[in-house]
């Protein structure tokens, strides 16, 4: 018995051939848009984007103009263009100091602190609050712990001092009443860095745990039913789909952190310090304004923010480096 021809059904577009050209003649090459015509055909994007890229070039670029004072003896009167030139002189003042020891290690041990505790805070929270099912519960949980991102340091500070000082604070009224004795959360030492770092988990915890559970709504769910079918229970999924999906966020985040590394904020620390917590609780932040812009140092005060700027460039790059030599895709 001889088989059945096959007969191939299936329907293929038609081939467009390319059209002959003179024997010679150079290959065809697509025409580029000039910059002009890109500009026109993006106009909408760009007008959008106009404000963003002033404030960058005001507020970010032009001042970087002004760090060349942290090598001059700058005046004010005399300008930046007539102000003596000393050098490094600034910077060998800065290492050489008695109290550079104490500043590296208060901002590397409160740096340190918040990117062990601080930074992983956000994405436990996203992880919780992508497990319930009532919708109506996670979102005013969500609002909950972003409200205080909207406060600022002084808000936050004052809040804190009323419930932990010993002259009435709520805290200390609870302590004493089951028979203790008062705590000083505000003037002992040892208490200045576990405040400071659950005031900065309290106030910015809100805004990373938004930032993953926005990365967590591209995780395809198909993922977790394959899983299930596998026997996979919650924390396997967890560990092997929802991790590995927000992984390229967290990376991302922890690189802009790693930046900040020395950069703790003025303003925080500033409202927390007294004469009794100064020993641990002065970084470099307060001391560019204690030690430079207090006593008209403008000058030092330049070339300390300059030494901390150069840190963070360093371990941006770093950290960038790594992320790249491990397949992922960093910030630059």
């Amino acid at each position: 018995m001889v088989a059945d021809p096959v007969i191939d059904t299936r329907v293929t577009a038609p081939r467009l051939e390319e059209p002959a050209r003179p024997a010679g003649s150079a290959p065809l090459v697509p025409r580029r848009r000039s910059l002009g015509a890109q500009l026109w055909r993006y106009r909408t994007l760009y007008l959008m984007a106009i404000p963003g890229i002033l404030y960058f070039l005001v507020f970010k670029y032009v001042p970087m103009g002004g760090l060349v004072i942290s090598f001059q003896d700058y005046k004010p009167f005399l300008g930046i263009l007539n102000s003596p030139w000393v050098g490094f002189e600034h910077f060998v003042r800065l290492f050489t100091q008695d109290t550079f020891v104490m500043l590296l290690r208060n901002t590397l041990i409160l740096s340190v602190l918040l990117m062990v505790i601080s930074f992983p805070v956000p994405i436990i929270l996203a992880l919780l609050l992508n497990e319930l099912r009532s919708k109506w519960f996670q979102r005013s949980v969500q609002t909950i712990i972003y409200i205080p991102h909207f406060m600022s340091w002084v808000i936050v500070v004052s809040i804190f001092y009323v419930m932990l000082t010993i002259d009435g604070g709520a805290i200390n009224n609870v302590i004493q009443q089951l028979g203790f004795q008062p705590i000083g959360f505000l003037t002992d030492p040892e208490w200045l860095r576990p405040m400071y770092v659950f005031q900065h988990i309290w106030r910015t915890a809100g805004w990373g745990t938004i930032v993953y559970l926005a990365a967590l709504t591209a995780v395809d769910m198909n993922l977790y039913e394959a899983s299930e079918i596998d026997g996979a229970n919650r924390w396997r999924q967890t560990w092997h789909i929802t991790l590995p999906a927000i992984r390229a966020t967290i990376i991302v985040l922890f690189i802009l952190s790693i930046g900040d590394f020395l950069e703790l904020g003025f303003e925080h620390m500033f409202l927390l310090l007294n004469s009794l917590n100064r020993e641990v609780g002065e970084i470099f932040d307060t001391f560019v304004y204690t030690a430079g812009i207090q006593n008209g140092q403008l000058s030092f005060a330049t070339a300390v923010g300059l030494f901390k700027g150069l840190v963070g460039l360093i371990l941006v790059m770093v950290a960038n480096s790594l992320a790249k030599k491990f397949g992922e895709e960093g910030v630059y």
